[in-house]
């Protein structure tokens, strides 16, 4: 078996060559256990401004086994992790986050639950005692509202995971723009298991994902999985017409007892309900025709700027 670790960063000059040492001593070590016999590892530099390519390089240069893909520009780790996928050339293809805090010595256990027949297994967060408050409450806030909207998720599973050959070979038929691959995977349905694993502290720098990025990265899951949003509206729609019935009844009534000023009935009605509520899920629905938008033009997830070690590969769909 042939192993391929995909590894995604966005100015990581800080952590890169102690990775880069971490993950190339447990893959000697799995290849000593027989558990493998070849790898490479994949590393996607998604538009860094720091001296990350330029370490890349090096570490490339030293060694056919460091394979580099350089962005033209920032396209986003979703997109990054989709190409170092895409030009993996494993059996089996692990991807995990260049800062350290997804331990590379759980791969071993991966490739066990692997060779018992399971084309993915899901490296999943056992607690999340080390995260602040904030931070547990807004996690467990989205993936509750992932199961509400229908999403199938892994709960606390990140984007540390193994996949086979075979589920390579069905994301590449993925022809999707808006790519979110933590409801990709599951949606795949190929047989899958989970490991446990305490997740580390980040080595070194700082995490890419403040609280904007994380808000749109569920909004990205949602819109791009569920149609439920669009379906409240319907919902919410029927319930303020329902409820606009009621107080036009109620409006008449105060009008034949002489309680309003002339007009007020039939300026407050339209305004505070048929505005609002059009105003509301015209933005809904533009949203979802954004994505449209988006879809039908067929543009490529990312353009490379360079590459090392490495050809390029055929588009998908």
């Amino acid at each position: 078996m042939k192993l391929s670790v995909v590894i995604p960063l966005f100015n990581e000059e800080a952590v890169i060559a102690t990775t880069h040492t971490a993950v190339t001593e447990t893959l000697g070590g799995l290849i000593g256990k027989r558990l493998i016999d070849d790898y490479e590892i994949v590393f996607v530099d998604d538009g860094s401004h720091d001296r990350s390519l330029e370490i890349l390089r090096k570490l490339a240069g030293e060694s056919p086994k460091v394979k580099v893909i350089s962005f033209s520009r920032n396209f986003g780790h979703q997109r990054a992790l989709a190409a170092g996928i895409l030009h993996s050339s494993g059996d089996a293809v692990v991807s995990l986050d260049a800062d350290l805090q997804d331990p590379p010595e759980l791969i071993g256990e991966m490739l066990e639950k692997c060779r018992q027949g399971n084309d993915v297994v899901y490296a999943v967060r056992r607690t999340r005692e080390k995260d602040t408050m904030f931070k547990r409450l807004t996690a467990r806030f989205f993936y509750r509202m992932m199961q509400i909207m229908g999403v199938d998720l892994i709960y606390d599973h990140a984007d540390y995971r193994l996949i086979s050959k075979k589920v390579v070979a069905a994301f590449r038929k993925i022809g999707e723009t808006n790519i979110f691959l933590r409801g990709i995977f599951p949606y795949l349905g190929f047989d899958h298991e989970i490991v446990y694993y305490e997740r580390q502290g980040r080595f070194a720098g700082a995490t890419k994902y403040p609280l904007r990025k994380m808000m749109a990265f569920a909004w990205e899951g949602i819109t791009s999985f569920s149609n439920v949003p669009l379906r409240l509206a319907s919902l919410v729609g029927l319930t303020i017409f329902v409820t606009s019935l009621c107080l036009v009844s109620w409006a008449f009534y105060e009008k034949f007892a002489g309680r309003t000023i002339p007009g007020w009935t039939s300026t407050v009605i339209p305004l505070f309900f048929i505005g609002g509520l059009n105003i509301l899920f015209l933005g809904l629905i533009g949203e979802y025709v954004g994505k449209i938008y988006l879809e039908v033009k067929r543009r490529p997830l990312f353009f490379v700027k360079e590459m090392h070690n490495l050809e390029d590969l055929p588009p998908r769909g």
